[in-house]
């Protein structure tokens, strides 16, 4: 798959208020993020490392004990195994997020 059908992805919600389309090959996902209003990613983490960027919207984002406000055009790398958390502004927020190796869970048909 060269090109991504992104219309005709479902999304899929992975906790309240929040949304991902995907699409991998074999190093890599891409995942295409939707956060409601005020929606919460708990604190986790995972051996993956993790890049992303805000294409619209606003979210607060800790990363290992950091917490920053994150605006579109804002990106940030997590390497595997650091925790991470992230609760978005007052609007729906929109993130492009990368991981390698594949996160096997995040791959939706």
């Amino acid at each position: 798959m060269y090109f991504c059908d992104i219309e005709n992805r479902e999304a899929v919600e992975v906790v309240p208020g929040i949304r991902l389309r995907t699409f991998w090959e074999k190093e890599m996902l891409l995942s295409l993020v939707e956060l409601d209003p005020g929606a919460a990613l708990p604190t986790h983490s995972h051996p993956h490392e993790q890049s992303g960027t805000v294409i619209s919207g606003t979210m607060t984002m800790t990363i290992g004990g950091e917490t920053r406000q994150l605006q579109p055009g804002d990106a940030y790398i997590i390497p595997g195994g650091v925790e991470h958390s992230a609760i978005a502004g007052a609007t729906l927020t929109k993130v492009v997020d990368i991981f390698s190796p594949v996160r096997e869970e995040y791959k939706f048909d």
